[in-house]
């Protein structure tokens, strides 16, 4: 697959009052460098991106646990369960590296879209190989124009959790 033309766009979002990318490093806090300018990695926007497809209907390989559409707990499952048009696996043995390629491009819009690297597919020449799929899409880090705020709010709780209801006190939630 090759691309004849390119072509470069940028898209400005805002986020106020919530966390586009938590850094789980970071207690969750939003992702900054040291200037405190904020960052949505390209990973993080790629799922966005793959999410609201789910929602329109589109098959996509890459499903997150908490939002998938199907049984499988893995790429491989999923990789080995795929079937094309026909309903013949796509992952049988009898096919070439191109046309597995191919076949898997058509079921998958993400595929299709950002590329996807199958390890140890295996071809009709019953030779273990990983297909790599590129993809003519390229998702990159997100920056803020500004430095970014972050503030910490804890709450507080001040309730009678036992008892006859005259005892108060005061957990961290």
């Amino acid at each position: 697959m090759s691309l004849t033309k390119k072509i470069d766009f940028a898209v400005i979002f805002t986020v106020k009052n919530a966390n586009p990318n938590g850094d789980p490093l970071n207690g969750n806090r939003p992702r900054t460098n040291y200037d405190r300018i904020g960052e949505v990695s390209d990973v993080c926007i790629k799922r966005k991106i793959r999410n609201r497809l789910m929602e329109k209907g589109k098959d996509i390989f890459v499903q997150s646990d908490d939002n998938k559409l199907d049984e499988c707990n893995s790429l491989r499952e999923r990789a080995e369960k795929a079937t094309d048009i026909s309903g013949k696996k796509i992952f049988d043995n009898t096919k070439t590296s191109r046309e597995i390629a191919d076949a898997v491009c058509e079921k998958w819009f993400d595929v299709r879209a950002f590329g996807q690297v199958f390890a140890y597919a295996g071809d009709k020449k019953g030779a273990g190989v990983s297909i790599g799929i590129r993809g003519p899409v390229s998702v990159h880090t997100a920056f803020s124009i500004s430095p970014v705020d972050i503030t910490s709010t804890q709450i507080t709780k001040s309730v009678s959790g036992e008892g006859d209801g005259k005892k108060k006190s005061s957990d961290t939630m």
